[in-house]
């Protein structure tokens, strides 16, 4: 998901796309960045731990810093994926981030054990949302709309 949002927001030649795994980003990275796309499985109703532990490491390094930017979100859930999204959104509300779409939700429907734990595959219609949603992400960074 995150790699087909990627995809869609590099089509835009005025906008540099960088694709980070959340253990990998910094504080300096929110920092030097003009909007975000955050993507994240939810688990046991929650973002993911690596996800929340990004968070944690640069809210306050950022706060107060990236005010007003543009941001959207990803999730890919087995059964929901709102709890998630509202996570995501609450931390985005605090940095005073600027939500440029509502949250794009992927439910796998995985709720078996066995289903949980495979990898997942998302279908084709699924990644072509979340390509256009990193191009109209870009697209509107690119003419100042965000």
């Amino acid at each position: 998901m995150a790699e087909a949002a990627a995809r869609g927001a590099a089509a835009e030649p005025a906008i540099r796309v960088r694709l980070l795994p959340a253990p990998d980003a910094q504080a300096a990275d929110l920092l030097e960045a003009d909007g975000y796309l955050f993507g994240t499985p939810e688990n046991l109703a929650a973002m993911a731990g690596l996800m929340k532990d990004f968070f944690d490491r640069t809210y306050y390094p950022a706060l107060d810093r990236i005010n007003g930017r543009p941001y959207a979100t990803l999730i890919c859930a087995g059964s929901d994926g709102h709890n998630a999204a509202r996570q995501v959104e609450r931390i985005a509300t605090g940095w005073r981030l600027k939500a440029m779409a509502d949250p794009l939700i992927v439910c796998t429907h995985a709720q078996t054990p066995e289903a949980i734990l495979a990898p997942k595959v998302i279908g084709p219609d699924d990644l072509k949302r979340c390509e256009e949603l990193g191009a109209a992400l870009a697209a509107g960074m690119s003419i100042g709309v965000f």
